[in-house]
């Protein structure tokens, strides 16, 4: 397998890839989410055919970037002490910590108030993370269940929801039709989280990121842009 790297311009940005050289008859360019652009080529392609196919498809690699991008750091790390900020639903709330006899979260009047017994950075997190996860069940499923009509007559088969962190996707889904929610997504506003979820349904018609794909994005959520736009400023 022989590896060479290519440089190519579009607009202000300047994309790299690398570009293998395999055993397959058509080429493939895959934009990983370390913001790897890699190309796989059948043995014998000439360099400047490949980088053609690469300015071709430069729009789209760029918006492939600015998806997986989105979700580098931009905010210090939490330290989970009190007067932080805290996101919920898209909502900013300070964070309370006070010792209780009960272990439980609750929010009042803009404040994100954690009881503990023994209350520390890591025992405030650990419950966070908890309430976080039973709190993105049920309001994801309730999204689910509004964006879900839209979809019935062109998909039939609900598919199976699971939820679980993930560092580069708010979404994803796999081949056997189980759709995967970042649990991170709770802490964006609603509309957000029915973009997510339009997003990916959208994916169990249309597998990639064709025209076809966003001429049905579009019809079934016109102002997916604009939601898309603001699930990236909200989450920074």
């Amino acid at each position: 397998m022989n590896l060479s790297r290519g440089t190519i311009i579009h607009g202000k940005d300047t994309i790299c890839f690398n570009v293998l050289y395999v055993a397959r008859k058509t080429l493939e360019i895959a934009v990983h989410p370390d913001s790897r652009v890699v190309v796989k080529a059948p043995v014998g392609t000439l360099f400047d055919e490949v980088q053609k196919r690469v300015v071709k498809r430069a729009g789209w690699i760029k918006r492939q970037l600015d998806y997986f991008r989105q979700f580098e750091p931009r905010t210090p790390p939490r330290r989970y002490l009190g007067g932080e900020t805290h996101l919920y639903l898209g909502r900013h709330y300070r964070l309370k910590v006070v010792k209780g006899d009960e272990n439980m979260v609750k929010l009042v009047r803009g404040h994100m108030c954690v009881s503990l017994a023994e209350p520390s950075p890591e025992t405030v997190k650990a419950l966070l993370d908890q309430w976080y996860r039973q709190k993105a069940v049920a309001k994801f499923n309730d999204n689910f269940d509004r964006c879900w009509p839209s979809f019935k007559k062109i998909l039939g088969e609900k598919p199976k929801i699971q939820i679980r962190r993930m560092s580069k996707r708010w979404g994803s889904l796999s081949k056997g039709g189980i759709l995967t929610l970042n649990t991170e997504l709770i802490r964006a506003p609603r509309e957000c989280i029915e973009y997510v979820i339009t997003h990916e349904l959208c994916h169990m018609e249309c597998h990639d990121h064709s025209s076809a794909f966003y001429d049905l994005l579009e019809k079934v959520m016109p102002d997916w842009e604009k939601r898309k736009h603001k699930l990236e400023l909200a989450l920074v």
